[in-house]
């Protein structure tokens, strides 16, 4: 596509993937010049790397294939990654409600894998739980229609034992919701303009094309003698000493005094981050995993878990041309991306109130707990993918009790449905305004027991029984079997 064919605010990449030799051998000369990557904690970066975009898929017809490739970090850092379809992160899918998702998978790596749409309510079959791997050169087709309100979900893989190693080195994406209620809004940017058809004859890939709303995929890494990605996690998890932005090291986004909307997703292995922003200004939380809040709220810092995400907006109204500020990870003092107002234009609004409509589960008819001990138990039991741990009755509001023996923190997910956090005593002993509303993940530090009420409904596609899994995201302890099947029937 030529530039002067792109649409008005449509945002080309920084940076390529799957690159030709010579663009290659172009980026290791470049790299070989360019200073050593930094490290240190806060301050702006001599050279900082444009934020990159990976190409959206609009639609929900989707071919992807996972596969070793080669990224561009930023400043000629190439890196060896895995990779959906050659791009690292992932590409972005956007679909509506209402539409139908048809992927094929294809794997192109030399270990098994299967791909879950996380936060997605889907049956097994579409689910990408660890029971459905398939081995190299095997595939894999999905087919579900979109019952998710409008939010920020993602996907990757989840083959038991796998998961950790092939997230880390690469194989994430984001996927957006879109539906009428968000719509009325009028929130800054939109991946569609207006309300398109639920039915898209093809899917297409494009460049990100939403000036003003813009995701953010956080991760740490760790990086060989070579340059490339390393997963070497340690007795508690994998923790990296260098934070990537939609897998770009000194991230920096060029911005207008405008109103921004950041759809944030943290894509780590197990390091939670405390994020803030460097001149102490709010965020005006909007959503977070399970879509839209109720009403928004004045943020200053968050603290989020692996799987977790948020939605936020951030007035740079007013800012002069100049002005940077830097969104931070306060707890391992990264300066995460820098924000630098480039141009006076200012447009944008803050929606004030009710934001949406939201269904309060309440009168649970029976009460389970779930303990998360060590690194590999819950309830006292290490994963068994042919063991099925207890089973839910379809349409039932159920409480469930969620606690930590040691070793939190514990990011507990849950497939096949959303939840409502009711409570948190021990620890924190609050329940913060970014897990309101509905939410799949939930963090537990040391000490902490959290409460919330959820129901499973059946869609009309379902058919049978239905298998899904709760676990801990912290990826290597999932991995080394924290981790439970359950049958909704």
């Amino acid at each position: 596509m030529k530039d002067a064919d792109r649409a008005e605010g449509e945002q080309v990449p920084e940076r390529g993937i799957g690159l030709s030799r010579r663009s290659l051998l172009k980026a290791m000369l470049a790299g070989a010049a360019a200073p050593a990557l930094s490290k240190t904690g806060w301050g702006r970066a001599a050279a900082r790397n444009p934020l990159y975009f990976p190409p959206t898929i609009y639609g929900g017809n989707v071919s992807l294939t996972c596969a070793p490739a080669q990224a561009n970090l930023g400043g000629g850092h190439i890196s060896n990654v895995l990779a959906y379809n050659g791009t690292f992160p992932a590409p972005t899918l956007a679909v509506r409600k209402g539409q139908f998702v048809n992927v094929v998978l294809h794997n192109g790596l030399a270990q098994e894998t299967i791909t879950h749409w996380h936060g997605m309510i889907v049956d097994e079959q579409n689910d990408g739980g660890p029971h459905m791997a398939i081995p190299p050169n095997g595939s894999h087709s999905y087919s579900y229609p979109v019952v998710n309100r409008a939010g920020l979900n993602f996907y990757h893989p989840h083959p038991h034992r796998l998961t950790g190693e092939q997230v880390c080195l690469g194989l994430a994406g984001a996927l957006i919701v879109r539906d009428a209620e968000e719509d009325a809004l009028g929130l800054p940017g939109s991946l569609y303009s207006g309300a398109p058809p639920l039915s898209v004859p093809r899917a297409r890939a494009t460049p990100f094309s939403s000036k003003y709303e813009v995701p953010l995929i956080l991760r740490d890494a760790n990086f060989d003698g070579s340059g490339n990605l390393r997963y070497n996690p340690g007795g508690n998890g994998f923790f990296g000493d260098t934070p990537l932005v939609n897998g770009t090291i000194e991230a920096t986004l060029s911005v207008d005094a405008s109103v921004y909307r950041f759809r944030v997703l943290n894509g780590s292995n197990a390091r939670v981050m405390r994020l803030a922003l460097s001149n102490g200004s709010m965020f005006r939380l909007i959503g977070n995993d399970g879509g839209l809040l109720e009403f928004g709220s004045q943020v200053g810092t968050f603290v989020i878990g692996p799987g977790e995400r948020l939605d936020v907006l951030v007035d740079f109204r007013g800012y002069a041309v100049g002005t940077s500020v830097m969104l931070r990870d306060l707890d391992a003092n990264w300066d995460l991306i820098e924000f630098l107002v480039t141009s006076s234009h200012a447009e944008g609004n803050i929606p004030s109130g009710r934001l949406s409509t939201i269904e309060r589960l309440a009168n649970p008819v029976r009460t389970r707990t779930f303990e998360f001990e060590g690194m590999n138990k819950v309830n006292g039991r290490s994963f068994d993918m042919n063991r099925i741990d207890f089973q839910v009755p379809f349409g039932e509001v159920e409480r469930w009790i969620l606690t930590t023996r040691g070793t939190a923190p514990h990011p507990v997910h849950i497939h096949g449905a959303s939840f409502q956090v009711r409570s948190r005593t021990g620890g924190r002993g609050q329940v913060f305004p970014w897990e309101t509303g509905w939410k799949d993940t939930v963090l537990l530090l040391d000490a902490e027991t959290v409460e919330v009420l959820i129901r499973f409904d059946r869609q009309a596609y379902y058919s049978g029984p239905q298998r899904y899994v709760i676990h801990c995201h912290k990826l290597e302890h999932e991995d080394a079997g924290m981790m439970s099947n359950f049958v909704v029937n």
